[in-house]
Order: C-alpha cells, then structure tokens, then sequence
C-alpha cells in the first residue's frame, strides 16, 4: 500500500463508482530488528535464531517496497557506557544550516529538491564522473538493482555532492550512495 504514495506522491481511493485523489507526500522512516530475537550481531548477547527464521523475517519486507526505499542503514547496538557518554557531533543548528544552504544549491541549479527530479532530469542533473559511473554499474549488476534502484542511488549521490560542495558527482559519492542503498538481503 505504501508504494504507490512513496513513488507518486499521491493516492487514489477507489469506492464504489467513485475515486479520489489525495495528496500523500511524505518521508519514509523506519527501523526494525536484524532478526525475530532482535541479536544477531550484537557485542554481547548472543543471536538465537537460524538462518531460516532471519530470512523469513527480512523477507516480511517487499523487494518492490525496500527498492523504493533511498537509504537502508544498519545501526549497531551501543555499550551501555557509550550511551551514557556526551555525543560530541556537530550541533542540530550547524546541521540545518548546512542542510538550508545544500537546499538553496539544488533549486538554484534544478527548480526542485534532489528527490523530486524525474528521469530525464536525474540524467541531466546527476551524472556521475567515469570512475563513478564504473562503480555504480557494479554495484548494479552485484546488488542486482533495478532502474528505479539506479536512478535513487544517483539522487543519494547527487546529494552527497551536494553537501561536499562539490559540482561533480565523483567516485567517492557514488560509492557512499551505494553503501546506504545496501537492502538487509544484500548483506
């Protein structure tokens, strides 16, 4: 149900003789266990599932649904003493500000944010250099994307340019574009 508002950015209700159409544009954020135990990896406690179990429970999540998903990211469990610890990143106001000024670059360049660029636009706005383009096609053929994958991965890395303040796309982008593309079955 979520994939044709995450695509369109809009739904249509059908009932009856009738049909609407609403507005559904929206960020996608979501987190689940690595496993049904919720261990596997972890540094201290130990994962008590099989392989069985994990690959039923990762495959609860469609293969056209995570396609659609930009950015996939494995988030290790902390030691009770790093948690406790002062975080010693950049604050959330030098972050926005950041991300304002990355905001301005993209509609000066485009007329609209990264993630709304359309084919022929991300083909236009988002080509990588020679070294990246051999790497993102790799990366295809392994990771075995479909074209919706490529062009999310070419957005990702656009962005990451972006926030370099870099005008080229460049190996190094492409290939944190893919390193955040990476879905729980590729691992």
């Amino acid at each position: 149900m979520l994939r044709e508002p995450l695509e369109s950015g809009h739904i249509t209700i059908s009932r009856a003789a009738r049909q609407a159409d609403f507005p559904a544009r929206f960020q996608l954020i979501a987190a689940m266990n690595p496993c049904p135990c919720g261990y596997q990896g972890h540094a201290t406690k130990e994962c008590r599932c099989t392989p069985d179990n994990i690959a039923r429970y990762q495959n609860k999540i469609s293969g056209p649904l995570l396609d659609r998903i930009d950015m996939q990211i494995q988030v290790p469990a902390l030691p009770h003493e790093q948690l406790l610890q002062q975080a010693d990143g950049e604050s959330s106001a030098l972050i926005a500000a950041r991300v304002e000024q990355v905001h301005a670059i993209q509609l000066s360049r485009q007329g609209k944010q990264n993630q709304a660029l359309s084919t022929a636009e991300i083909d236009r706005f988002c080509k990588p250099d020679s070294a990246g383009e051999n790497i993102l096609r790799n990366a295809m053929t392994h990771l075995h994307w479909s074209a919706r994958g490529y062009h999310r991965a070419l957005k990702v890395a656009r962005t990451i340019a972006d926030l370099a303040g870099a005008d080229n796309i460049a190996a190094a982008h492409v290939a944190e574009a893919i390193q955040y593309r990476r879905a729980l079955r590729d691992t």
